[in-house]
């Protein structure tokens, strides 16, 4: 399954997060990503490099695109070389589906 093509789906309070077996699976279509926990939340995180901080902010730039056409936003740390994007689903303290549909997206940026 192509998760980059797929859509997020609305996501409202209560919505169950991935179980640990779904996690185990759904890491298996964003293989640069890795699972952390942030106080108690899990989340997905991956760092890109860039050759400079102009790279690093136009990757910014179209992340921010496709976060606002989804209405789902990551975390998105900007640096000289790199950008470090995390993403959960606030709603619900954890991940959904929706967060490695994103995962997928943001990979799909790099082309």
């Amino acid at each position: 399954m192509n998760f980059s093509k797929l859509k997020c789906s609305v996501c409202r309070k209560g919505t169950p997060t991935v179980t640990d077996e779904e996690l185990s699976t759904l890491m298996k279509q964003i293989p640069h990503w890795a699972p952390i926990d942030v106080n108690g939340v899990t989340q997905l995180q991956r760092q890109y490099t860039f050759k400079n901080f102009d790279s690093a902010l136009a990757f910014t730039n179209l992340l921010g695109g496709i976060a606002k056409a989804e209405d789902h936003h990551p975390a998105i740390l900007t640096e000289w070389g790199k950008v470090t994007v995390t993403w959960w689903t606030h709603t619900i303290h954890g991940l959904h589906h929706n967060d490695f549909i994103m995962a997928a997206k943001t990979d799909a940026l790099l082309g």
